[in-house]
């Protein structure tokens, strides 16, 4: 067995025994409950604030605005997860999957608001630049004593923030509904590496100018490319209005009876809810802290409230229109298809000339915005600035 080969069965067995496990999830929704008990829910109650707070202009060069940081946060997790993810969710676990989403984004965002809060708290200041992390509250707010925590988290925030994922979902997109097999130079290697070639070009032409480009880009297109999604499922809806309402009840009654799961386990739907939600809002995984980090706000507080924003779009309104997307035009019941393909036949079959054409265009923008979400998180980890040397496992570990 080859170096590369090793490192993938590694990664792959580790990522099951926490992931698939009750571990990971534990911890995550562990820590919300937590939050949300010790705070008695008092960042949801004041979550209206969050929308006043980012209507706030403010043009200095200081930092990113409370706006600017929502945006790039949301473009940082929405993505295939709030697509292929929530197809995968209801295929996996049934419709009342859906239900143990919801309720793990409500603790998702509490954790967030705390999160990002210490985020803003802790931060440093480099050449007149806040940054900041997970690792920079283990180290400065917990003690020295704590600091291998904190190489641990940039060890692993290195290999976390890497956009394989998303530079294969795309590549699939495409061939997938472009393509179509007619690889290009009959090679699908070489189809593929043009592809990926394309990408980088594209990608370079925006975060090569800097963090402000990265996060002018973000709050411009984000907005609109998640309202697009909302039009073009809301049209869905419209047109099977009829099984809209059922679809919502089926939703609610499947999470307690777990009818549509093979042996009928609600813990089974819990814990398949509560992955999907986690890895589409990564709440408590620590990449939001980081770009929340670099707001040009004063008021930690202020952007632990802005930071909910990102969970409740991601998994209350989109996860949420892919799920009634899927549900009322019947394509969660037709087994041959999972992932995109289920969601890409609910487009096709409720807008067959430029469904799929829209949903290819949706999902590779939306994959475009995490990858301009990348140098907020690699800046965490590279001490803030694309392709300086000097890594925070440095940092921490002096």
């Amino acid at each position: 067995m080859d170096l590369i080969s090793f490192f993938s069965d590694l990664i792959i067995t580790s990522a099951d025994f926490l992931w698939n496990g009750p571990i990971l999830i534990s911890l995550l929704i562990g820590a919300g409950l937590y939050f949300s008990v010790r705070s008695k829910l008092s960042p949801l109650l004041y979550f209206k604030h969050s929308f006043k707070l980012i209507s706030k202009k403010d043009n200095s060069e200081k930092g990113l605005s409370s706006f600017e940081s929502a945006s790039s946060q949301i473009a940082g997790i929405v993505g295939m997860g709030n697509i292929s993810g929530v197809a995968i969710a209801i295929s996996l676990g049934g419709p009342g999957a859906i239900f143990w989403m919801w309720v793990t984004a409500l603790f998702g965002m509490v954790t967030k608001f705390y999160t990002c809060s210490l985020s803003v708290l802790y931060r440093k200041k480099v050449d007149n630049k806040f940054y900041g992390g997970p690792m920079i509250v283990i180290s400065k707010g917990l003690g020295k004593k704590w600091k291998p925590m904190a190489i641990i988290f940039c060890f692993f925030g290195m290999l976390g923030v890497s956009p394989i994922f998303q530079s294969n979902q795309i590549v699939e997109v495409v061939n997938a509904v472009v393509i179509k097999e007619n690889f290009l130079f009959d090679d699908k290697f070489y189809n593929d590496l043009i592809i990926g070639v394309f990408i980088a070009i594209l990608v370079s032409s925006v975060i090569l100018g800097g963090i402000k480009r990265i996060g002018k880009v973000a709050s411009k297109i984000a907005p609109i490319m998640v309202l697009v999604y909302m039009i073009m499922v809301f049209y869905i809806m419209v047109i099977h209005y009829d099984m809209v309402l059922p679809s919502l009840i089926l939703i609610i009654t499947d999470a307690f009876t777990a009818n549509s799961v093979l042996g009928g386990s609600i813990g089974s739907i819990i814990l398949i809810g509560a992955r999907r939600a986690s890895f589409s809002n990564e709440a408590g995984i620590g990449t939001a802290p980081i770009i929340h980090a670099s707001s040009k706000t004063e008021n930690p507080v202020e952007e632990g409230l802005v930071s909910m924003i990102g969970p409740f779009v991601d998994t209350i309104i989109v996860c949420t229109l892919t799920a009634l997307c899927v549900l009322v035009t019947g394509s969660w019941t037709n087994y041959n298809y999972a992932g995109i393909e289920m969601v890409n036949y609910a487009f096709s079959s409720s807008m067959p000339n430029f469904g799929p054409y829209i949903l290819l265009f949706t999902t590779l923008t939306l994959q475009f915005l995490l990858y301009l979400a990348y140098p907020f998180l690699e800046k965490g980890v590279q001490h803030f600035y694309l392709g300086k040397s000097t890594v925070l496992i440095i940092e921490c570990s002096t």
